[in-house]
């Protein structure tokens, strides 16, 4: 099966979920001249020179526009070399570019700053998610997870790395935890600075599958229903496991869970991987 992107997921529309293309250098240089402008703008009331600056990048990250937000948080960065957020920011920004290399340079500069920052600890995971050293993420997000073990953001994606690594049970756990944190952590974006990396996989009817099971044991049904069909209709053999899979006993009554196993195709039912307990 082809390496798909999960669009489904809505979750997957935040910050670093696709890479855009990397700004022209008379972009780049147009970018820079309004930044510059704006950090020597009159700021805004209330706000001193520094958070005018900050709040001028959170802007033109807002509008996409990657470069012009980098050299206005560079405004910030040669006054306050160690401002972990701001630094943080920067990374997103160039990842969003495509430039994984600054983008992780800069991450590690924010963790170095704020040994406890764990937004930063996980979005280097992101980096090295996406140059799928899946280990390695997985590392990362681990320890992200001992700095700030209620992020629930940071768990899916300990999840998803778990999933490439082809470690299901580790995986199915990690989503179970990013849930009882957040039950709409599937439906929402990140937030506060912390990257979902970019979600593709290779086997997405089994990552479904996992998904549905994972809200079937929370004992979510419509959600388990959903994430259902979409395995059944990516073509994943074994969705009908579910009627006898213990995981799902406490939806497998539901009418919608009950539609989509009734509804099987001539495939369900053949031999393809499974997910064990």
């Amino acid at each position: 099966m082809s390496r798909v992107t999960l669009v489904a997921v809505p979750l997957f529309l935040c910050l670093a979920v696709s890479m855009q293309a990397q700004q022209s250098p008379t972009k780049i240089s147009e970018s820079a001249n309004r930044a510059a402008a704006s950090a020597s703008a009159k700021p805004f009331s209330g706000l001193s020179q520094t958070e005018t600056a900050i709040m001028h990048g959170d802007i033109y990250m807002a509008r996409k526009e990657y470069a012009t937000a980098i050299t206005a948080y560079q405004q910030v960065l040669s006054t306050d070399a160690k401002n972990a957020a701001v630094l943080n920011k920067v990374g997103i920004a160039y990842q969003q570019l495509g430039e994984l290399q600054q983008s992780e340079r800069f991450y590690k500069r924010a963790m170095h700053a704020d040994k406890n920052f764990a937004s930063a600890a996980n979005n280097c995971g992101t980096v090295e998610y996406d140059k799928k050293h899946y280990g390695k993420a997985i590392n990362l997000y681990t320890k992200a997870l001992s700095m700030h073990g209620d992020m629930p953001t940071i768990y899916s994606n300990l999840g998803y790395a778990y999933f490439s690594n082809k470690e299901y049970p580790e995986a199915m756990t990690a989503f179970e935890k990013a849930l009882a944190l957040d039950p709409t952590i599937f439906d929402r974006k990140g937030q506060g600075g912390t990257v979902v990396q970019q979600r593709t996989t290779t086997d997405p009817g089994l990552f479904y599958f996992l998904v549905a099971k994972t809200y079937a044991h929370a004992g979510d049904a419509e959600r388990a229903a959903h994430y259902l069909k979409l395995a059944r209709d990516d073509g994943y053999t074994e969705f009908l496991s579910a009627q006898t899979d213990p995981v799902f006993s406490k939806v497998i009554k539901n009418p919608e869970v009950q539609e989509v196993l009734h509804e099987a195709p001539a495939y369900a039912g053949s031999s393809k991987k499974q997910i064990q307990n």
